[in-house]
């Protein structure tokens, strides 16, 4: 018998689970811009390990107040004065968190208004899809701060954004917003209107989707992307051999065959 797990109380993120299987995870320090401090990385964990197998389709991703994420609390960074076998860890940490949502399998629209900066865009570049609204911005100030990223950024941002751009970023603190950060990959949509709400709107058009597509789709690609041409090709071929012969894609298969089914048309 498998037993569906449940979660430890939250520290720092509120949690909303709607009827149709979208979670609503809320980072939850707006007094100190959503920074992420050892406590909310271990509610990342926890909920991003258990929420597949809670019966989670979609997750929205989203933060209190007027910021998505500042980034790593410098305050606690400052009063732990860590010594760098203890700040390698709480990396780690933070590399678990992060790998938990990219490979997890349930899609994560993340909602972004504000500060979407070091840390914090690390955070947002694990998500699948990125929307943010008139006043997000997103920065790497590392450089400025005599620090480095370890949250991922030399892979995930520098995956969406190139490795010219990400070093810019470091180097000189250059600030990204609006059509220009749309136009750089680091969000898929710009709103004029908030976030949020297209984000709910996108997480219930993924959690319509089949499981097991969706599982594919928001797992198999990130790990196909660490593989030789050779290996991805050979591991598609096995995920597509899954995914594309599953019992739960008969009706939708039946109803394209019949031409009931809706067909793809562009935007009007």
């Amino acid at each position: 018998m498998t037993l569906t797990p449940t979660l430890s109380a939250l520290t720092n993120l509120a949690l909303e689970q709607h009827d149709d299987g979208v979670w609503v995870v809320t980072l939850n320090r707006p007094a100190k811009r959503n920074a992420l401090d050892e406590a909310t990385i271990e509610d990342l964990i926890e909920l991003f390990s258990k929420a597949p197998r809670m019966g989670a389709l979609a997750i929205v991703l989203a933060g209190a107040g007027d910021h998505f994420c500042a980034g790593l609390d410098l305050v606690e960074h400052h009063d732990e004065d860590r010594s760098p076998e203890q700040f390698m860890h709480v990396c780690l940490r933070w590399h678990e968190a992060f790998n938990k949502m990219e490979y997890g399998g349930v899609p994560i629209i993340a909602a972004l208004q504000g500060a979407v900066v070091g840390g914090g865009l690390e955070l947002a570049s694990a998500a699948h899809v990125r929307v943010a609204d008139a006043s997000t911005y997103f920065a790497l100030p590392e450089g400025q701060r005599g620090l480095f990223t370890g949250g991922g950024a030399t892979i995930r941002v520098t995956d969406l954004v190139g490795k010219a751009r990400m070093i810019d970023m470091m180097l000189t603190g250059r600030v990204y917003q609006g059509q220009e950060a749309l136009d750089v990959g680091l969000m898929q949509y710009l709103e004029t209107g908030s976030s949020l709400d297209k984000a709910l709107e996108l997480a219930r058009r993924a959690a319509a989707n089949l499981p097991l597509s969706n599982f594919a789709i928001c797992s198999a690609v990130s790990h196909m992307q660490n593989m030789s041409a050779l290996d991805a090709a050979y591991a598609e071929a096995v995920v597509a051999g899954v995914v594309n012969t599953q019992p739960d894609a008969r009706e939708r298969l039946d109803a394209f065959a019949r031409k009931t089914a809706a067909r793809v048309r562009p935007n009007s």
